[in-house]
């Protein structure tokens, strides 16, 4: 039996988009002053870590009132829907984190930020530099890299 190479290219690239889809990753943040990490998603399951305010976490699952999120470490937990927003964070990996005036090692040095310390996450470009922005208000483009929950 002959197979027709445009349809072969076509079942190619539904397959492709496909696992494209599924790789895509959804970030939260805390967005009350903390929130309690479970083991399961119930107030009476065993209570691990009391996370504070912005933290980011990846989406995992999400139930009616509870969404299971992954920490940077990659360890599983559950939280209440309630005090997590879609509003994205990065929290700086590194003892000390250059933030730029442009996604380049070559641009001005803006601010620096400590480890942990909580920064807006703004925009990615797709170029490995993501823009950020300090409470304070500065603005600048940080290395994916260097951060987590971008």
């Amino acid at each position: 039996m002959k197979t027709c190479p445009s349809l072969l290219r076509l079942a190619l690239l539904l397959l492709l988009l496909g696992a494209s889809a599924v790789q895509a990753v959804e970030y939260v943040s805390v967005k009350e002053s903390n929130a309690v990490l479970y083991d399961a998603p119930s107030i009476k399951a065993k209570k691990l870590f009391v996370v504070n305010r912005y933290m980011p976490f990846e989406q995992v699952v999400t139930l009616d009132s509870w969404v299971k999120v992954r920490d940077r470490s990659g360890g599983l937990y559950w939280v209440e829907k309630r005090l997590l927003s879609n509003k994205r964070y990065v929290f700086a990996l590194l003892p000390l984190v250059d933030v730029r005036a442009e996604p380049d090692y070559a641009a001005a040095l803006v601010f620096q930020v400590r480890q942990q310390v909580a920064l807006e996450h703004v925009e990615s470009t797709g170029t490995g530099w993501i823009k950020v922005r300090h409470q304070d208000g500065n603005v600048g483009y940080v290395r994916s890299t260097e951060v987590w929950g971008g």
